[in-house]
């Protein structure tokens, strides 16, 4: 076993990104761009889904309240790497669904993402939020899969999609090259929608779209921090 698959150095290592990151992200001084859109979802009472790309996911939490938004669960993948994301953010008032909203899942993983798709669906009619990082757990970045159109389908509820950066910032090496935030630095939330998918665009169409949107909205989260 690789040192780091060990499940004691996991939950030791998910403890100490925890802390940094309740550090950083309570420090950080963060401007928020058309916050109205999310808050109009927040007040809603029901279901909602809200999408970001997965070198996010360290900043993420810093865009949903948990005093005032709908209660939320984060979808991580059933991968070894998503336990330890799933370990740290549970600590930050996040707990995990496990599974993925992509269709690349090894075929022994594939009865797990049926079973996470339905208990988020279940979490979503219930009244609950769901945070999906749509080009996760393996890319390519900045890609969306079909997964998060199908529950937005499904579930009715309403989108939103976000852009977050912070500054300063370390990018991590990796696929998608994940932003860890600094404490006592700037940052911006930009929100996008909210959006209701139909049949009435082809899956290719909005998830061109879609994927188009929270980029644009990271591009500009970025530039409001120039």
């Amino acid at each position: 076993m690789r040192p780091l698959r060990s499940p004691l150095i996991q939950a030791v290592l998910a403890w100490v990104l925890a802390a940094w990151l309740k550090l950083c992200l309570s420090t950080i001084r963060w401007r928020q761009e058309n916050i109205e859109a999310a808050e109009q979802v927040w007040a809603s009472g029901g279901g909602a889904i809200v999408c970001f790309w997965h070198s996010r996911i360290a900043l993420a939490p810093a865009c949903w309240p948990l005093d005032r938004a709908q209660p939320p669960r984060a979808l991580i993948s059933l991968s070894a790497d998503g336990e330890f994301i799933a370990r740290a953010v549970a600590r930050l008032g996040f707990p995990a669904i496990r599974g993925s909203s992509s269709k690349k899942s090894a075929p022994d993983k594939a009865k797990g993402g049926a079973a996470a798709f339905r208990d988020v669906l279940r979490w979503i009619r219930g009244g609950g939020g769901v945070a999906i990082t749509p080009d996760g757990p393996r890319g390519p970045a900045e890609s969306m899969a079909e997964g998060a159109l199908v529950l937005a389908r499904a579930s009715g509820a309403p989108v939103l999609l976000v852009g977050i950066a912070c500054r300063p910032a370390v990018r991590l090496g990796g696929w998608d090259r994940s932003v860890l935030p600094l404490p006592f630095g700037r940052g911006a939330i930009v929100w996008d929608g909210p959006l209701v998918w139909t049949d009435e665009a082809t899956v290719e169409a909005a998830r061109a779209e879609w994927a188009a949107r929270i980029t644009a909205a990271t591009t500009r989260a970025e530039a409001l921090l120039r």
